[in-house]
């Protein structure tokens, strides 16, 4: 029975695609007690397929690897699907904020590249999206940066679920796109 079980998740590792893993800040923190000073570890962990999905987790330790490894579980839990347009950049631009972070994402056209910093460009990467302008104002904290990107990202939708939500065609809603940037040339 045991030798099953552990054919069924070897199947399941294969069947799970490569994730992209990134180490985006680890903070040393100190505990005063009696005898000095205990050290622990906190690690923020991106973890994405480079298809679409993306989540973060942190994890905390008393040794880097353990947290790593406890951030990068949770970053998998908590994986959620970004719809991308032609695969490589966002459909429209978007706002987010958390606490004193906030951020601006902005879709861009093929062969800009990820202009983005620290956190955000992690995110990016593990996100698969190759075109994309993001600017952060606010707090630097690498947390308070991700969860206001994560917000963004919630809001970005993709002109098929417009469609469906406004009961229209797909080329309605992205034919308006197209008359609007030609007006503005």
């Amino acid at each position: 029975m045991a030798r099953s079980q552990g054919n069924e998740r070897q199947s399941r590792d294969r069947d799970e695609p490569e994730l992209v893993e990134r180490l985006v800040a680890i903070n040393r923190v100190a505990k005063v007690v009696k005898g000095g000073r205990r050290f622990g570890f906190s690690a923020l962990v991106v973890v994405g397929d480079g298809k679409g999905r993306v989540g973060y987790g942190s994890g905390k330790a008393r040794e880097v690897p353990e947290a790593i490894r406890k951030a990068t579980d949770q970053a998998k839990r908590t994986m959620m699907r970004v719809p991308l347009r032609e695969g490589r950049t966002l459909h429209h631009d978007c706002r987010g904020h958390f606490g004193a972070g906030r951020v601006l994402l902005r879709a861009a056209p093929s062969g800009t590249g990820i202009i983005a910093g620290g956190p955000l460009r992690a995110i990016f990467e593990s996100l698969g999206v190759h075109d994309v302008v993001a600017k952060s104002t606010g707090s630097t904290n690498p947390h308070n940066m991700i969860k206001a990107t994560f917000d963004a990202l919630n809001a970005v939708e993709s002109p098929r679920a417009v469609a469906s939500r406004r009961g229209k065609k797909v080329s309605e809603i992205v034919g308006r796109r197209d008359t609007n940037a030609d007006s503005k040339e």
